[in-house]
Formats: structure tokens, sequence, C-alpha cells
């Protein structure tokens, strides 16, 4: 006969209690029920388990090596809950992640925040990265998952769609388009523009606007990343276009956030290698920062 979890249980219990009534105690149950179990192991094994001494159950000679052999199941049974109660908090274990400026400024904090709130002890190393530095993050092994803004072609990385973005204007609150509900591109270029890279992929998408309407524009100040781009809009230095990722979280009145007349949308992804499954804590900052993206964007 096998012994069941719940009847090493049952017997443990009263092992601990001496008593059926301190067994059912313990076990928050009946006390027919452990009485019942203990009769029906006994008779299953034909073996006795406990003698009646002094009003109380004591574990029987020959049962000994049964005893010794159920208290270190259930060492084991404790230190496998231990350790689930860990990974459950993240004590322990960390994530590594990157991210390309536009969606590292505000959404991977935000899903990074979430994330710690169901795994409070996990450790986190999170990497700000170029685009053309995210193969390489992956495949020697630096980090798990990558947020991308584009897409690149590599046999052994997998681009997940994450969420859909789209490009808005954004001026210093006393520029003269800071009241506009909307601005087109040719109306953009009337004025300094700060960062348009069309080498960048945002800017790609602005550029080709641009050449479709057969516009000339100038870049009066060139800044890669969002952060530096706002500053420089805040001190009235120009005008930008930046995808509203970056600016999801921007107080209202510290910049004016115009949308753009021409379709500007992009598509962007989570990145991982191909050759292993993500971990629990990675694809759940997947979740949390897909649903970040998304809810940022219909505020938009």
């Amino acid at each position: 006969m096998s012994i069941t979890l719940r009847q090493i249980e049952v017997i443990r219990a009263v092992m601990v209690a001496g008593t059926i009534a301190g067994a059912a105690r313990l076990m928050n149950v009946a006390q027919p029920g452990v009485s019942r179990t203990i009769k029906h192991i006994e008779s299953s094994i034909g073996l006795k388990l406990f003698v009646r001494k002094a009003g109380r159950y004591v574990p029987t000679t020959e049962a000994r090596d049964v005893f010794l052999q159920i208290e270190e199941v259930h060492r084991k049974i404790d230190h496998l809950q231990y350790s689930i109660a860990h990974l459950e908090r993240g004590r322990g274990m960390e994530l590594a992640l990157g991210s390309v400026p536009s969606i590292a400024n505000v959404m991977v904090p935000q899903a990074i925040d979430g994330l710690l709130r169901i795994y409070p002890e996990l450790n986190i190393n999170f990497e700000i990265l170029k685009i053309e530095e995210a193969i390489d993050y992956l495949l020697l092994g630096r980090g798990e998952v990558v947020a991308m803004s584009y897409r690149l072609d590599h046999p052994s990385i997998i681009f997940q769609p994450l969420a859909r973005g789209h490009l808005v204007c954004i001026a210093a609150r006393d520029h003269p388009i800071a009241e506009r509900k909307t601005i087109s591109a040719r109306d953009i270029i009337r004025y300094p523009l700060i960062g348009i890279d069309p080498n960048d992929p945002y800017g790609a998408i602005m550029a080709s606007i641009f050449a479709r309407e057969k516009l000339e524009y100038q870049i009066a100040i060139k800044a890669r990343f969002g952060t530096t781009v706002c500053t420089l809009v805040k001190r009235n230095l120009g005008i930008a276009v930046l995808d509203a990722f970056t600016v999801a979280d921007m107080p209202p009145d510290s910049i004016a956030i115009i949308p753009i007349e021409e379709e500007t949308s992009f598509q962007t992804y989570i990145a991982y290698r191909a050759d292993g499954a993500l971990s629990s804590y990675a694809e759940r900052f997947v979740k949390i920062l897909q649903k970040e993206m998304e809810t940022a964007m219909a505020k938009r």
C-alpha cells in the first residue's frame, strides 16, 4: 500500500499532538476523520503505529523507521513550500531586461512598478539600449527581453508585437502652436525643429511624410534621446516630433502635446532569444508593459 501526503500529514499530526483531539485541532478537521484515517492506515499496512499510554498516543517501536521517514518527507515538503514562497515573491531571483530609450523613459518604469507589486522581492537589472545594441544584449545572455521600437531580421531572435504607438508634436507652453488642437506636417516645418533624425525609426516616419508632401525641413538642434528633446523644447528652442510613449506622463502644464494630422502609427515589439523559454517573471513583465502602453495610447 502507498501512503498519500494527506495520510502522512495525519500521522505526523498525531505524533506531534499526542492525541486525536490535538491532531484534529492542528489540522482544523473533525476528530472522527483523524481516528478513521489512522485505523485505515494501520489496517492497510498490517502494522500498529500508535499505542495509548496515560491517555496519549505514543509511536510503537516497530513503526520507528516509518516515523523517521515521515519526518524526512515533512522536512522536504517544508523546504519545497519555502522555496515556492520565495519564488512567488521573487526572492533571490533577478530579471534582466533592456529597452530602447523611447519605451524606457516612462513605460518600462511603470511596468516594473506593476511587476514588483506582484513579486516584491524580485531583483531587476534594467538597461537602456540603442537599437543596434539589442541583438548582442540578448545573444550574449545579458538579459531576457528587450522592448523595441523597430523589428530587426535575425534568425535567433523572436520579435513579438507589443503595442502600437504614434507620433505627436511637442512645443513649449508659450509657443505659437501650443493651443492648436492638431497640426500638419506642412505647419511643423515652419518652425525650428529639434531632434528629427531620419535614421531613427520614428524620425523615418516623419521624414517619409515630409518627402511624400515634397516639404523641405531643417533640423536646428539634433538630440537623440527623447528626454533631452523635451528639455530643449521646454526652453522654447524649437518644436519636436516624438513618440507618444516618451511624453505619456508629461504634465499638461509643462509642455504642449499636439496630435499630428498625418498617419504616424508604428508597431513596437518585445524581443527575446528563440532558443529558450521566457521565465514567468519575464512573461508577466511583458503582459504588464503591453497593458501600460495600450492604456497610454488610449489616453493620447
